[in-house]
Formats: structure tokens, C-alpha cells, sequence
């Protein structure tokens, strides 16, 4: 397994300064800490890079700060000390060709008077974007969650699964290159989620973006990333990292694998770590 072992210390504050042979990370978040105006300390300073590419996933216990780290990524929220940088700039200069980026929320967020395609045109309408520019583009993003034969359907006529791949296609129209997605699939059954974690892998590979991916579920980190990060909390930091060092896009196939098995066991081991108090397996 390519991974670290128990108990080895984990520093993601690597050099930001990369080769110039190689693209630089999409995301750079140095030594980025918040505090909340009532005194919580949510974050302790974290410094972490995310390639280009990369499929991470960020996973610990309630409470330990993944949806406020992913907040920060997304320039919802600032960091009370420390900074980010996007493509290697600061977030002024998000939204250029090749550095844009979408975010998927817990909820669908839909608008429930409108059909399918005009949940996803909506950021192109935000974006002055005419109707026949946007046209082709809604049909292709719905095509790609395959929602084709839905396309005039309002969301009450939609499963939940369905609607959260209308919320998939509605942030691939905007062509982002890095997403973000805060436990998109945690409200849906088992079976549901499986197939839309394979589709969302198949996509990420498709469309050669970057993701970065909230869960609770250890088998759905392990199922899609590239790379895990294991946070604890009190305050929220980075406790171990695991690469998931098996080929992609995966299928069924690596579910009934012992590696697949071999990584759950490790990661469960370590989520578990995690949630001690005593819990100081890496740095941040």
C-alpha cells in the first residue's frame, strides 16, 4: 500500500515553489488558520498543496473543520491568519480561462419552479451568457450526468439522486477546472451513492479537473481519490495523508479488491486515531 504508515508524521507545508517543468497547484494554502468572531478556534494553521489533477478527498471526524478548510478554497469564507493562492495567484484572477472553478453543495439547491435545463443554464444566464451560446453547453452537461431524457422535468418529479446530478451539471456548464464538493451524496442510500461516485469519477477523469471531495464515508474516499487527508479536530487540523495509489478511472472491479479492503481497514484505523484526544499524528 502507498501510504503511510502509523504513527509517521505527515508535513503538507511543503515548498510552494515548484519546477517550472510542472504545472503549478491549483490550490496553495499557507500555514491558513480561522478563528470565528466567537472565539472558536475552527482551524488551526494548515499549509497544504493540491495539484493539478489531483481527485482529494478531506475526511475526519464532526467537527474537525473539512467543510471550513473547503470554504476557504472556495474564497467563501477568509482565513483569519495565513493566506491561499489559486493558480498561483491570488482569487482576483479566478475565473479566467483555465482557472475557474464550481462548487457543489450538500443540497441540490434548485429552483423548484424550473425544469432541469434552466437549473443548469442559470450560471450562464449570471454570466450574460446569450441563450443560443448557452444552449449546446446545457445539453452537453446534462448529457454528461445522464439526465438526457430529463431535461424538461421539474425537480419534484426528480429521485434524489437525480436532483444532485442536475446540482453536478449545473457546476460542469460553468467548464470549471477545479470542484469543489462539500458531502454532495451523504443524504442518499447506498446503491444511489455508489453509482454516482463512479460517475463522478468518470467525469473528473473525462474532464481532466481537479477535485477536491467532502465525505464521512470511508469507502467512498477511498473509492475516488487520489489522495486522502485525515483531519482531527479541536482545532481542525491535518492529522495523516494516504495516497491511494491504484489505477483510474476505477469500476466495481476495485471495490471487491483486497486493496480496496487493505485501504478501508488502514483508513478506519486511522479515522479512529483521529477522533482521540490525544490525537497529533501530523503536522499542518
Amino acid at each position: 500500500m502507498n501510504a503511510l504508515l502509523p504513527g509517521q508524521p505527515t508535513d503538507e507545508s511543503t515548498n510552494p515553489m515548484i519546477a517550472s517543468s510542472e504545472p503549478p497547484p491549483a490550490v496553495e494554502v499557507l500555514s491558513a488558520e480561522k478563528v470565528f468572531s466567537n472565539g472558536t478556534r475552527g482551524l488551526a494553521p494548515i499549509s497544504l498543496n493540491i495539484a493539478e489533477g489531483e481527485f482529494l478527498t478531506l475526511i475526519g471526524p464532526s467537527g474537525c473543520g473539512k467543510s471550513t478548510l473547503l470554504k476557504l478554497i472556495a474564497n467563501l469564507i477568509e482565513p483569519s491568519d495565513g493566506r491561499l493562492l489559486w493558480w498561483r495567484g491570488d482569487f482576483t484572477q479566478v475565473g479566467r480561462e483555465g482557472r475557474r472553478f464550481a462548487f457543489v453543495f450538500q443540497e441540490p439547491t434548485l429552483m423548484p419552479w424550473a425544469r432541469v435545463d434552466a437549473n443548469v443554464r442559470l450560471p450562464l444566464e449570471l454570466a450574460n451568457v446569450s441563450a443560443a451560446a448557452a444552449a449546446p453547453v446545457v445539453a452537453d452537461a446534462i448529457e454528461r450526468v445522464g439526465l438526457s431524457a430529463f431535461t424538461r422535468h421539474y425537480p419534484r418529479q426528480l429521485s434524489g439522486g437525480m436532483k444532485m446530478r442536475v446540482s453536478i451539471a449545473r457546476a460542469l456548464a460553468t467548464n470549471p477546472n477545479l470542484l469543489l464538493m462539500d458531502e454532495p451524496f451523504g443524504a442518499l442510500d447506498e446503491f444511489t451513492r455508489n453509482k454516482l461516485d463512479a460517475d463522478l469519477v468518470r467525469l473528473w477523469w473525462e474532464r481532466k479537473l481537479t477535485n477536491v471531495f467532502v465525505t464521512h464515508s470511508i469507502y467512498e474516499a477511498v473509492f475516488l481519490s487520489t489522495r486522502i487527508i485525515v483531519m482531527a479536530a479541536n482545532p481542525g487540523r491535518i492529522f495523516r495523508t494516504m495516497t491511494i495509489d491504484q489505477p483510474q478511472p476505477r469500476d466495481e472491479g476495485f471495490r471487491d479488491s483486497p486493496k480496496f479492503a487493505a485501504y478501508c481497514r488502514e483508513l478506519s484505523t486511522w479515522l479512529a486515531e483521529a477522533s482521540l484526544p490525544s490525537a497529533t499524528g501530523g503536522t499542518s
